[in-house]
């Protein structure tokens, strides 16, 4: 049982005492009752008072790196408290001068400047960041970890060669190095290389190392698994749910509000969106002759699906809004379907959703796969449907569409799609804030 092999595991590695970092030279042991002192101010939250402080000591002391770093951590306390991004590019410039100093201790280097990469990462300087891992991992090449950041911070930046390099080196040096197998499976499932990506995936998790309890991996190795048709899929979810990363089985997103009503299947009255269902199923003629107006091939409009998500087949779509922004252009070729839907800002406001036409043709199968969010729910509008062959799992409940009628579920959960009829199958996609939501989490809430 992949769950009690990996407890085991992590229990030693948690048993496993980590020295306290080395944070003092020999001059800041001579003044470390001072430097404790502007220490204590800062742990206090007294962030003003404690920048004074190690400012007085880094004017007194410039060649000490502890009075520096302190000040760089002070600033970047400030930065947080104030929300000032100018404050923090200062601290992120004292952080770099710490390194910079004679004598610095090794752990301070490498606390201060991984430091430095983080706070580049949150103001979105991805390659300044890389940067400075990457002179982290030059001054220390033989820090396994060091490596293993610089390969997120590929990652983070979107290059994911880069990355795999980085964690190929790593395995060469460490070969059972949980954390770079885990990432490197991540890598290796993002290529499509389904079946590679899994033992890396599973040793890593398995593995219990710091950094590989996350949910993505046991998203991902669920999602290979079930790809190559491995039930032990199933497993691997219900370790994730006990784990706190899934709602449950079934429910599998990652950016999720807690205490929303989850369930698969929803009906137009529990939805509290009603009106917005008759409205759809009212002009679902008017919404699929304009459907049927750009699919016309010499348009072009439909582009395929690009998630990866499909088996095999033909699956193309039209958007008319995405994370609540209206798509002006795509609109003019479908302006009364528009129009109808901008008197429901529950829809057309959901900025964790879209709106769009859906065509699937004969042949189609998507896997089983679950949407990115619990604060969404999903309408599809039957346009054209062909009589048999076409339906939609959701959790462990088979439906299939009909024309003019909605069907509203949860794409949180677990859903499968077959297209074995022998015409196309056309629908419309609705998306709507989950109803318990509230104004202020839907004004709020980032997109996706």
């Amino acid at each position: 049982m992949p769950e009690d092999e990996s407890s085991s595991l992590q229990e030693k590695k948690e048993k496993a005492k980590k020295k306290k970092p080395k944070l003092l030279n020999k001059f800041d042991k001579t003044i470390k009752a001072e430097l404790d002192a502007a220490e204590k101010l800062r742990k206090k939250g007294k962030v003003e008072d404690a920048l004074n402080a190690f400012e007085l000591l880094v004017t007194k002391y410039p060649q000490s790196p502890r009075a520096r770093y302190g000040k760089a951590q002070s600033e970047d306390d400030l930065a947080e408290k104030q929300r000032s991004n100018d404050i923090l590019l200062r601290a992120i410039g004292s952080y770099e001068e710490v390194a910079g100093l004679p004598n610095v201790p090794t752990d301070l280097v490498k606390t201060a400047l991984k430091r430095k990469a983080n706070r580049q990462q949150f103001l979105g300087r991805m390659r300044g960041s890389i940067l400075t891992l990457q002179k982290l991992v030059q001054l220390y090449p033989e820090d396994i970890p060091l490596r293993n950041e610089l390969g997120v911070g590929y990652l983070l930046l979107g290059d994911n060669q880069k990355a795999k390099q980085v964690y190929e080196e790593v395995l060469s040096l460490d070969p059972n190095n949980g954390f770079a197998k885990v990432h490197y499976g991540f890598i290796l499932k993002a290529e499509n290389k389904i079946a590679e990506s899994i033992p890396y995936l599973k040793e890593g998790l398995l593995s219990g190392e710091s950094g590989t309890d996350d949910g993505r991996f046991y998203f991902h190795l669920g999602d290979a698994l079930q790809r190559v048709g491995d039930k032990e899929a199933y497993t691997w979810y219900e370790v994730g749910h006990k784990r706190g990363h899934f709602a449950s089985v079934w429910q599998r997103s990652l950016y999720n509000v807690d205490g929303l009503k989850a369930q698969a299947w929803w009906t137009a009255k529990e939805t509290s969106y009603a009106d917005l269902v008759r409205s759809l199923e009212a002009n679902w003629k008017v919404i699929r002759e304009e459907g049927l107006a750009v699919m016309d091939a010499s348009k072009g409009l439909f582009l395929p699906e690009d998630e990866n998500l499909r088996e095999k087949g033909d699956w193309s779509q039209y958007t008319l809004w995405q994370q609540g922004r209206k798509n002006d252009k795509s609109c003019k070729a479908a302006p009364r379907t528009c129009a109808l839907l901008e008197r429901f800002p529950e829809s057309t406001g959901c900025r964790r959703g879209q709106i769009k036409y859906s065509v699937m043709h004969p042949g189609t199968h998507v896997w089983p796969h679950t949407g990115p969010t619990n604060c969404r729910l999903r309408m599809h509008l039957g346009l054209v449907i062909p009589s048999e062959g076409c339906r939609i799992r959701c959790a462990n409940d088979t439906r299939s569409w009909k024309e003019g009628k909605v069907l509203i579920f949860d794409d949180s959960f677990e859903h499968e799609v077959w297209q074995e009829a022998d015409s196309y199958r056309l629908i419309f996609i609705v998306d709507v804030w989950h109803p318990e939501l509230t104004q202020h989490q839907r004004r709020t809430l980032p997109a996706i």
